[in-house]
């Protein structure tokens, strides 16, 4: 992975992005669209490209890294968590959005944009750590998010952890730790059906970003200090402690992207279900998403050069 391959692969993304800005612009995708598109690509496209990027072949990692995986994302998330609580009382932010922002630096965009930004700069046997780091992501958020959310009264959704993209996860961690083959035109299905995730998200992404009110969110100091913080900072500290731990490279990107992914969309969905304020949360998905493009080109090709 070098610095020129990954500029290449985000000025990619940045054109699709820009597609997306430009089709909902012509009234092409209008919020009816995206919802149905984004379910789409939830549901059927993104588990699909976790599972084709099993089966491509590509991955020469053992079963014996699936646990290694389990144990770094582990890790990957205490730190989240604890920071979590930490770094509302350093913004100084309010009662009123201490548990918004306690969700937006735990839960980012590890899925929606993470899954094909990895597939797009990093070797095939990073998507390992890919995949676990996305099924913690699901048994976490319907339990401790969840809590966090309605002020710890509430009661973990645990039915929800069971949806298409955990369960293709943990099929795909099996299928790979037991060698499993599946017929080629299967394969070959799930992989055409895999290779429209990154299409569809990224100018679903720039649909969001056309729609937003981004401006009021730009003017937000709390939500820069956030950026500073939790997208280059954090990133920092991830690259830093694995490193010193001597886990392998590819591992260490992996989850250093992980780290710099944007807020996700999860957290908006289930506070506005909970009748939550959500403009903070909304403005600030819409800024980090914008920003990350710059931020995860300049991080990954800084890990890249000291790797």
């Amino acid at each position: 992975m070098s610095p020129l391959g990954i500029l290449q692969q985000m000025a990619v993304i940045l054109i699709l992005v820009s597609i997306g800005i430009f089709l909902c612009r012509r009234g092409v995708t209008d919020k009816l669209t995206s919802k149905q598109l984004s379910t789409i690509v939830m549901d059927v496209c993104n588990p699909a490209l976790i599972l084709a990027s099993i089966l491509s072949g590509d991955i020469t990692a053992g079963p014996f890294d699936v646990l290694i995986a389990l144990g770094l994302g582990a890790i990957f998330y205490a730190i989240l968590v604890i920071l979590g609580f930490v770094l509302p009382g350093i913004l100084r932010v309010g009662p009123d959005r201490k548990r918004i922002f306690n969700m937006m630096v735990v839960y980012t965009n590890t899925g929606f944009i993470g899954i094909p930004v990895a597939r797009a700069i990093l070797p095939p046997n990073a998507m390992i750590y890919v995949v676990v780091i996305n099924v913690l992501y699901s048994l976490l958020f319907y339990t401790h998010g969840v809590m966090i959310l309605s002020g710890k009264k509430g009661k973990p959704d645990l039915k929800k952890i069971l949806n298409p993209g955990t369960i293709m996860a943990v099929l795909s961690l099996v299928i790979f730790a037991f060698g499993i083959k599946l017929p080629a035109f299967l394969s070959s299905t799930i992989s055409y059906i895999g290779n429209a995730t990154v299409f569809l998200s990224m100018t679903l992404l720039g649909a969001a970003i056309y729609r937003s009110n981004i401006r009021e969110g730009f003017k937000d100091k709390k939500i820069w200090a956030y950026v500073v913080i939790r997208m280059i900072l954090v990133p920092v500290l991830i690259y830093s402690l694995f490193t010193l731990m001597n886990v392998n490279d590819t591992a260490v990107l992996a989850l250093s992207l992980m780290a710099c992914v944007p807020i996700g969309n999860l957290p908006l969905i289930q506070a506005e279900k909970m009748g939550e304020d959500t403009s903070t949360l909304s403005l600030a998905i819409a800024v980090t998403t914008v920003i990350s493009l710059f931020t995860i080109t300049a991080m990954m090709s800084l890990f890249a050069l000291i790797s």
